[in-house]
């Protein structure tokens, strides 16, 4: 009775996970892209049981005009290539919403209200919660005898005091906008904010740690006793860290000065920013991987792009060290931070004055899962640890059907 179905709807897109949460482990994963367009795809990958032997891939063009016809298509998918849903029932669905706003600060049944909840929250989240709601009500269709729950990004940062989350503007008018900060990949920051726990051996109430969640959109928090106490996101994800394709922090003049000097209307100073800013506007490229070899060739643009993401992260380290007195331990999640020792060991150069000590072969191992990368004797402790957010959606999901 521990099944869930995890589901991360996009507008042309539906991700979703069949999850054994008492085992930690998925059943079944899947993609379908290109949802409302001719070329439908689908990629549905079923687990071998018991983990063993090669898993079972169906990757194939698909017919999906929308969400529903999408949801056919993985319904088809367990069918034909497995697990079987009437052999794996699952208890409950659980959905990523990215926009909760100052409403939603929990793992939450979805009800019609609810559901007009997350449509209204559109307005801070045009390109997402739209999207997150047609999968919420596609889902409900094919699955109408369970409970679905939304888990929001945004939820665990609303444990942020006033002081973190609140903008210097006219209050007023923040007010009638909802112009605040709200903080993204909270369910990332919360599940490997607890892995890091459980690696140490220490309860996470007793802990104060800096997670820095790189991939190609990243951000750091701030976690003090398992709450978010800061994090560099803001009222939308483009705040904070440098990014793939995200300028990250930028002085708010410079937008008034390209609009009223190179003509860029609302929507092209959004595409500049969130699109071709970032590493890739700074070097060409938005893979830290091509970037990292392009500054390994020597390539200049390359060397100050990778300059200026790795001062960025410092700078949001050292301000966290002081928001938090003290600093447990360091961790680093996802693509980037997983997997790039280069990164790495910039974002940590020059922190020796607080305890940090990195042990290079650590660093450099090709070893993988939670593991420790400083010294043993470092009075910081750094770490790697995978992020799941599909687990973690699938553990808050099960934890409110059961009450």
């Amino acid at each position: 009775m521990s099944i869930v179905l995890v589901v991360n709807s996009g507008s042309s897109s539906l991700k979703y996970q069949l999850l054994d949460v008492e085992a930690g482990h998925p059943l079944a994963s899947g993609l379908i892209e290109r949802i409302g367009t001719a070329d439908g795809h689908v990629k549905h990958t079923a687990t071998a049981a018991g983990g063993a032997g090669d898993p079972t891939v169906w990757d194939a063009a698909v017919d999906a005009p929308d969400h529903d016809a999408a949801f056919a298509v993985m319904l088809e998918a367990f069918a034909s290539y497995g697990p079987s849903l009437d052999e794996h029932a699952p208890v409950a669905v659980g959905h990523r919403v990215v926009q909760g706003g100052a409403r939603f600060f929990e793992p939450t049944v979805i009800t019609e209200l609810v559901k007009i909840n997350i449509d209204e929250l559109s307005v801070l989240a045009p390109l997402h919660n739209p999207a997150n709601l047609a999968g919420i009500r596609a889902a409900q269709k094919a699955f109408p005898d369970v409970s679905h729950v939304a888990v929001f990004d945004t939820a665990f940062h609303q444990t942020m005091p006033p002081a973190a989350y609140t903008y210097a503007i006219d209050r007023a008018l923040a007010e009638k906008h909802r112009v605040r900060r709200y903080g993204f990949h909270g369910t990332s920051h919360r599940f490997v904010s607890r892995a890091a726990a459980a690696y140490l051996g220490r309860p996470v109430e007793d802990l104060k740690l800096i997670v820095l969640h790189l991939g190609n959109g990243a951000s750091a928090c701030a976690v003090d006793g398992g709450r978010s106490v800061d994090t560099s996101m803001g009222m939308t994800p483009l705040e904070g860290l440098v990014m793939g394709t995200r300028s990250g922090d930028i002085d708010p003049a410079v937008i008034l000065h390209l609009q009223r000097r190179g003509s860029l209307d609302a929507d092209a100073t959004d595409r500049l920013l969130n699109s071709r800013s970032g590493i890739l506007g700074l070097s060409g490229h938005a893979d830290m991987r091509d970037l990292e070899a392009a500054r390994a060739a020597g390539d200049e643009a390359s060397v100050i792009a990778f300059d200026v993401y790795a001062h960025r992260l410092r700078s949001y380290i050292g301000a966290y060290a002081a928001q938090l007195g003290r600093v447990d331990a360091i961790v680093f999640t996802a693509g980037v931070g997983e997997n790039s020792a280069t990164v790495r060991a910039a974002a940590l150069e020059g922190l020796d004055w607080f305890g940090v000590e990195i042990d290079e072969d650590r660093n450099t191992s090709a070893e993988r899962g939670a593991r420790r990368i400083s010294t043993d004797a470092s009075r910081t402790a750094v770490l790697v640890v995978p992020t799941n957010e599909e687990l973690e959606i699938a553990r808050q999901t099960l934890e409110v059907v059961q009450g």
